[in-house]
């Protein structure tokens, strides 16, 4: 992409509050869910803290508009010394889709835990969400885990 339509990924700013809302809550939807607003007041505040435990956000912009967003994290891990990299949150626009956005915003997230010192990222999805896992499958490693959670 180059000229106007050039793809910048970047760190969250305050100002971005009400594109990212309207994108939290298309990939919320996406997996059929929704949260309070306290929950999205809460979420933002922790994505753009200093707490180096906390969740970080990287967006995606195409021609000026917010297009695509992932939150990621780093933790502590029981094998390995260095804090690995979870990727929690990746959403792109529909309108968007097919444009590299979420390579992009994935590339962002690896090159972040390579700044820290993190050496694994790693992301679950739902199988529904055949799409993504075309990307997923040509840019990351399928692993044998099946996740349970408390239910």
């Amino acid at each position: 992409m180059t000229g106007s339509d050039a793809l910048i990924v970047r760190p969250l700013q305050a100002s971005d509050r009400p594109a990212w809302d309207t994108l939290w809550a298309a990939y919320l939807a996406f997996y059929e869910t929704a949260r309070p607003q306290d929950i999205f007041d809460t979420y933002f505040a922790r994505l753009l803290g200093d707490d180096p435990q906390d969740y970080n956000c990287l967006v995606a912009e195409l021609d000026g508009r917010l297009v695509g967003l992932t939150h990621y994290l780093f933790h502590r891990h029981g094998w390995s010394v260095e804090n690995v990299c979870y990727l929690q949150d990746l959403y792109a626009d529909p309108t968007v889709r097919g444009r590299g956005i979420g390579r992009a915003l994935i590339e962002g997230v690896y090159a972040a835990a390579d700044a820290a010192g993190a050496p694994s990222v790693y992301w679950t999805t739902q199988h529904f969400n055949t799409e993504a896992r075309k990307l997923y499958d040509r840019i990351g490693r399928l692993t044998p885990f099946i996740k349970y959670d408390r239910g």
